[in-house]
């Protein structure tokens, strides 16, 4: 196909007579129909496109000033269509960004002219697709930029708002030339077929929305999203951030949001106590729970190392998912909360075109029979499997044992006699690097069990979970349980400040563009780093949340308690020679905040496991631990990546 990334400079007249030309070949017979173009192509002008701004009602009242909220939508489409007749689809980005923070690797925010009109729209949406005969549709989320209402952090007015553009779209809904009074307006020029995208707030909310099974979301494609808020907050009651949603909301209101929006902002601080109860708040925030409701196609992505909105997210969703037979697809990168456009960017954009010219055009060019998983191997290196987690993965219970040092000690299938302890104090100081690069040590802040050197490479695919029975000096603990692989690498620095890429001088285009909005964008590269060993996966939890997962209680020091972890999805390889370690500690510094006290815990060794998603299963596990050589503890501290002290509070990250 012609290279994505070259300009489309092309006059209008050239491309009026290329449009006509493919309509006569439409028109000659079933010969040309069977040799119809398998995706849409770059014929309509993007000077000439239709820019305008409406404001659809959301029906809700989010503010309390008595008239239900009006939400902007500002709109890019093709003028050819219209003139012919012709509906088209949109593809639609809702985000509370696009004036407080901007949008993707470059900040990018939306624009008008000296009369209200749209002039620049972030990112590269419109001006790749709007010639290809789609709308590109960005919706000011209710309370931000120039929208009525309030930001509610992922509920109802967040979701209605958005969901009310796609009824609008889809002839359902009400809108208006201003934000006040003005004309009525209809979506006569689409078809009602709609796709949303984004990246983490956006794509959270293309998962609310999707979540309500609304008639025309025919797909979405959610990249870096949450599932549940909760999870973005508290693991198990251990809270993963010292700052709460109402926090959030005040980042991204409008200026005249922050006085009229005082009462929802006093629920958000009220339904989010920082004990990490599950709240009303969280359950109408949670997702995962409505994902039977899901009518839309689902392209996922993420990054299995974004510290931000974590992988957990995009494994519980993908599961509930997969558990309802939604069509759905996959790529997990070894960034941090990264666009795909900014790590595979050729790859992402023909990808993306032929996932919407499939779903929202139902041209039948194979993207539903493709592989379902992309994932990362090494940067720039990709594999591909036809379904995920892996065929062939199996849960498997891998079990700690003692070894020849305190804290030093054994993973494999064999469970731990009867009365065997490992022991650690928590030191808040301290986190997965520190753990993870003292491996072989016996150091008082954590216990680790590794196995020795694989005779054959060892596959992790999905979400994993590590059970642990220990026992408290205080009332209060927090525990973390991260997986290692221990051995020699080059991987991505996704603690950098780019989260595993770096940012160049040189600009490519992609699409069309005019002089407020060029469609080039700042190229990238893979920042990467040698390291001695690689955290894939973690998970945190408060044991006062041994009970109920949704509710803590104070704990009894010197009893014994049992709780189980979820660790976040990942799909990694740890190649032969490379050892795979279980660490369990307390706190996990920048991860978790610590508890109250600082407490000692001891663990019951013969009950706890590690229950991990091996591809092969237990065999595959035996194969590559057969006769393993004996690895000794003494070895020198290992390098590796240090998570930053505080992650961005702004789920966007851009």
């Amino acid at each position: 196909m012609t290279n994505p990334a070259r300009i489309l400079r092309i006059p209008f007249t050239v491309l009026v007579l290329t449009a006509v030309v493919a309509l006569l070949s439409a028109l000659t017979g079933p010969a040309a129909a069977q040799a119809a173009p398998r995706e849409s192509r770059p014929v309509y002008s993007y000077d000439h496109a239709i820019r305008e701004t409406v404001w659809v009602d959301t029906r809700l009242d989010g503010d309390a000033d008595g008239r239900t909220d009006r939400v902007a939508v500002d709109i890019v489409r093709p003028a050819e269509p219209a003139r012919q007749g012709r509906r088209i689809p949109v593809i639609m980005d809702a985000s509370p960004y696009y004036s407080c923070c901007g949008r993707g690797n470059e900040s990018q925010k939306k624009t008008y002219d000296d009369h209200g009109r749209p002039v620049q729209f972030p990112l590269y949406y419109d001006n790749y697709f709007v010639p290809r005969g789609y709308a590109t549709v960005l919706v000011d989320l209710a309370g931000t930029n120039r929208s009525d209402g309030c930001i509610d952090i992922g509920g109802r007015s967040d979701i209605g708002s958005a969901k009310a553009v796609v009824d609008w779209l889809g002839g359902r809904g009400r809108a208006y030339t201003s934000r006040t009074g003005g004309r009525p307006v209809t979506a006569d020029w689409s078809n009602g077929s709609t796709g949303m995208i984004g990246k983490s707030w956006d794509a959270t909310i293309a998962n609310g929305v999707a979540a309500t099974g609304v008639k025309g979301l025919k797909t979405i494609v959610p990249i870096a999203g949450i599932s549940s808020w909760y999870d973005y907050y508290f693991a198990k009651g251990a809270p993963l951030y010292d700052s709460g949603p109402d926090t959030l909301a005040d980042l991204v209101n409008s200026p005249d949001a922050h006085k009229r929006c005082a009462a929802t902002q006093k629920k958000l601080a009220d339904g989010a106590p920082r004990s990490g109860d599950w709240t009303g708040l969280w359950t109408e925030r949670d997702y995962v729970r409505h994902a039977d409701k899901v009518r839309a196609s689902v392209f996922l992505v993420h990054g299995m190392q974004d510290l931000n909105v974590r992988t957990r997210h995009a494994g519980q969703w993908w599961d509930a998912l997969a558990r309802h037979g939604v069509e759905r697809k996959i790529w997990l990168s070894q960034t941090g909360h990264v666009d795909p456009f900014d790590y595979r960017r050729a790859d992402w954009v023909t990808t993306l075109h032929h996932w919407f010219d499939h779903y929202l055009m139902g041209y039948d060019n194979g993207i539903d029979r493709a592989p379902m998983a992309d994932i990362e191997r090494s940067p720039g290196t990709w594999s591909t499997d036809r379904q995920w987690p892996a065929p062939g993965t199996r849960t498997t219970t891998l079990r700690p044992r003692g070894g020849t040092a305190p804290g030093v000690g054994v993973l494999g299938t064999t469970r731990a006699p009867h009365g065997a302890t490992a022991a650690f104090t928590d030191d808040p100081k301290l986190s997965e690097a520190d753990w993870a690069a003292r491996i072989d040590e016996s150091t008082p802040a954590k216990a680790g069990f590794r196995t020795a050197p694989l005779r054959a490479p060892l596959r992790l695919s999905g979400s994993g979970k590590v059970t642990v029975t220990a026992t408290p000096s205080t009332s209060t603990a927090h525990l973390s349980a991260v997986l290692v692989d221990i051995g020699p690498d080059t991987i991505r620095d996704y603690a950098a400040d780019g989260e595993g890429i770096t940012t160049l001088d040189k600009r490519t285009c992609w699409g069309a563009g005019t002089p407020g909005d060029t469609g080039c964008f700042k190229e990238t590269a893979a920042d990467t780093r040698k390291v001695g060993y690689t955290v894939f996966s973690r998970g945190w939890a408060d044991l006062g949340n041994w009970a109920d997962a949704r509710k803590g209680r104070p704990l009894t020091p010197g009893k014994r308690y049992t709780l189980t972890l979820d660790l976040a999805a990942s799909d990694h390889l740890v190649p032969a020679g490379h050892r795979l370690a279980l660490i369990v500690a307390g706190t996990d510094a920048g991860l978790i905040d610590p508890p109250a006290a600082t407490p000692k815990l001891t663990l019951d060794l013969s009950r706890t496991s590690a229950r991990l998603p091996l591809t092969g299963g237990a065999p595959a596990f035996a194969r590559a631990t057969a006769d393993a050589p004996r690895h000794d503890a003494g070895a020198a501290p290992l390098d590796g990546i240090t998570p930053p002290r505080s992650i961005s509070r702004l789920p966007a990250g851009d």
